[in-house]
């Protein structure tokens, strides 16, 4: 029996020539493109609810870290010696690896969304700490002194001077965090956070390209959404200290 290769519209078919019996045909597989784009209109409604899953997940993290790091940071900005601690112990945060940090987690929140946001969280602090404690402490002694001599109390000094003047340098320090726990998120979803990483782990288990690529996408985007949104705030905030500092 002889048989021939095809070269047409089937790759790797062969066919016998004697008795015209298909042996194994394999249709030729689409390109990845096409699969991506036919796996988002087959599934818009999963993927844009993943998506908003993972976008909550970063904002409740994102928020609840801003508000424990600007007041550590600004603490510490007052006592040199906790400020050494304080920036030691986020460092060695940051150092943990996700996973670990994830399955350290775990015992103590169980499977879910808090394990995701306590975890985020973490990894949140220690950029904001920094550009809060930094922000703060390169305000020219000069101006604090001012401001005191004015008869300012201490309160009115660091809401009136010190954070406004610390403003863009904290913005830089949640840029940063943000920008950074969007990709962490992702895997967050390995404990039941939800959010794009739960297709991204799903494609890979299953060995679904598609799957995987939509994820990846997702998370790229949403990254790119808020550096532009928070780098735009941030150069706002800078323009508004220079208009201050010329009229003063």
């Amino acid at each position: 029996m002889t048989l021939i290769q095809s070269t047409g519209f089937f790759n790797n078919s062969y066919i016998s020539t004697g008795d015209s019996i298909l042996l194994s045909v394999q249709a030729a597989t689409p390109p990845l493109i096409s699969r991506v784009i036919s796996y988002l209109s087959r599934r818009s409604d999963l993927v844009w609810d993943l998506v908003l899953e993972h976008l909550w997940l970063v904002i409740v993290s994102i928020g609840i870290a801003i508000v424990i790091a600007v007041i550590l940071g600004v603490f510490i900005s007052y006592y040199s010696g906790p400020a050494a601690v304080v920036l030691t112990i986020c460092q060695v945060l940051m150092t943990i690896p996700s996973m670990a940090m994830l399955a350290f987690m775990v015992p103590f929140f169980g499977i879910g969304f808090t394990t995701g946001v306590m975890a985020l969280i973490l990894y949140s602090l220690l950029p904001i700490v920094r550009n809060t404690y930094t922000g703060i402490k390169e305000i020219s002694p000069a101006v604090i002194e001012s401001a005191v001599g004015m008869g300012m109390t201490e309160w009115r000094v660091l809401t009136k001077i010190k954070i406004p003047l610390a403003r863009p340098v904290i913005m830089a320090g949640i840029r940063t965090a943000t920008v950074m726990i969007v990709g962490i998120a992702a895997i967050a979803a390995y404990v039941g956070a939800g959010g794009l990483g739960s297709l991204i782990f799903q494609g890979i288990s299953r060995s679904n390209e598609p799957m995987i690529i939509v994820g990846a996408i997702g998370v790229s985007l949403i990254a790119l959404i808020f550096d532009f949104i928070l780098s735009w705030g941030e150069r706002k905030l800078i323009a508004v200290g220079k208009t201050g500092e010329e009229k003063k």
